[in-house]
């Protein structure tokens, strides 16, 4: 299961710093923070979605450093949102999440034909 459409590297690996040189530029670049919402199945048990999900992002941070955080939508408990903050490589991390998250299962909580969408920004100066 593939969270987003290939991006390319910011330059470097793992957790680096926010306002990291890329080691192919070297230019300064910016971190990222990461959005990514999607539905639940109806009958995947939000406590057993709740598990994996938080299993996942523990996995993730001990990998990266960068600990995320669960939200669900205010008006619709099926809604979901993971958020990433100061991810300073981004194809590395997506790379990590995209493994992660098949690693843990998340596609089978997802409901038919839905996907994980992914929404990145930086901050505006």
């Amino acid at each position: 299961m593939s969270t987003s459409p290939a991006m390319p590297a910011d330059g470097g690996s793992g957790n680096i710093a926010p306002a990291a040189a890329s080691s192919r530029t070297g230019m300064f670049t910016a971190a990222v923070h990461l959005y990514l919402y999607y539905k639940l199945r109806p009958d995947a048990g939000v406590h057993v979605a709740r598990s994996r999900v938080r299993a996942m992002q523990a996995g993730l941070a001990r990998h990266t450093g960068i600990q995320g955080r669960l939200m669900r939508r205010a008006d619709d408990p099926l809604t979901w949102m993971e958020v990433y903050e100061g991810v300073a490589d981004r194809a590395a991390f997506m790379q990590a999440l995209d493994a992660a998250a098949l690693a843990h299962g998340l596609a089978d909580l997802l409901e038919a034909g839905g996907t994980r969408h992914v929404e990145c920004f930086t901050e505006e100066a």
